[in-house]
């Protein structure tokens, strides 16, 4: 059929890479063990990525909340003539996370592009750099998701976001209205995560100030002061909404993503085109998770696409307290 005859005309010709399913798995290991360190630790452990097998396509944990009425006063003059007291019941609810699915590939390649390598081409070493950059864009996946769910569901909460009118650059004043937000709880954001352009406009702003010490440290080392929590420093596209960036103060554990599921890789040598091809084709899932908050399921579905995660409604706080929440935002220039 001419139809399938055109879905064929995009397999490659050079040689980019013959896959092999263990070495594959191989190097995404290696990487992922790297890059997964370097996830936890660049955050301070806000965002973390874990596994975690999970069946389904939502992962519930109930959990306790605080008890309304605990202490009273005791009329120590009662009898049994004054009216019974009133019993509370132990609140409950649940955390909800939700199971996003993903595909790698496909990717096509034709057999005779290996041949004209040669007799024995390096097909391992361009199945391993295959593998590593399948890790790498994972990588980015992950984090831009963890960023879209965090920033949408404290942003959501009107008293965690800082905004100005009009809107202006990221200054350390922010950053301190920022920690206010969480009041006798500030201790509890453990990192700065803004985009490249919010991070050198503080700098700027810093040095402006020349106040001594800071400005010289400033000059120095091209780093803000950042009120004794680091910066993690990302130019995610889910910090950017137009000309309005959003600086995320967040708490440990602030978003968990939980590899639910085990990555899958197969390929397979397809005939009846004029040349033979081999086609690569994975699947993987993860679970994400926002601190203090239930996936609304009936509203935000199964395995939402990034405009449901990115809906404010369909990330509910189960907390009656902000400040177990996962963190505070900030909105600037």
């Amino acid at each position: 059929m001419e139809g399938t005859r055109q879905n064929w005309a995009a397999a490659g010709r050079l040689p980019e890479g013959l896959i092999y399913p263990d070495l594959v798995h191989s190097g995404l290991s290696e990487t992922l063990v790297q890059n997964t360190d370097a996830f936890n630790a660049a955050s301070n452990g806000a965002i973390r990525l874990v596994p975690a097998r999970r069946q389904g396509d939502f992962a519930q944990e109930s959990f306790f909340k605080n008890a309304t009425g605990l202490i009273n006063r005791r009329d120590q003059t009662g009898s049994p003539q004054n009216p019974a007291v009133s019993s509370n019941p132990l609140p409950a609810d649940e955390f909800v996370s939700v199971k996003l699915s993903r595909r790698i590939g496909p990717m096509d390649q034709t057999m005779n592009s290996f041949r004209k390598l040669g007799s024995t081409p390096d097909l391992e070493t361009l199945s391993f750099a295959l593998g590593e950059q399948v890790a790498k864009a994972q990588m980015v996946d992950w984090l831009d998701t963890a960023l879209l769910c965090g920033e949408t569901a404290i942003a959501a909460q009107a008293s965690l976001l800082n905004t100005t009118s009009p809107e202006t650059t990221l200054t350390s004043a922010r950053l301190v209205d920022a920690l206010a937000l969480f009041g006798d709880a500030a201790s509890r954001i453990v990192v700065w995560v803004m985009h490249s352009k919010a991070y050198y406009d503080l700098v700027k702003e810093q040095f402006a100030a020349n106040i001594d010490g800071v400005s010289n440290f400033n000059i120095a080392t091209a780093t803000p002061v950042t009120l004794n929590r680091p910066v993690l420093i990302t130019d995610s596209a889910d910090l950017v909404n137009g000309s309005i960036y959003t600086s995320l103060g967040l708490t440990a554990d602030s978003v968990v993503l939980e590899e639910s599921e085990e990555p899958y890789i197969q390929n397979e040598i397809i005939t009846g085109q004029e040349n033979l091809i081999i086609r690569t084709q994975g699947e993987y899932a993860y679970n994400v998770k926002v601190k203090g908050h239930a996936w609304d399921v009936a509203n935000g579905g199964v395995n939402p696409d990034d405009t449901a995660l990115g809906t404010g409604t369909n990330w509910d706080s189960v907390m009656d307290n902000v400040k177990d929440l996962g963190g505070v935002a900030i909105q600037s220039l």
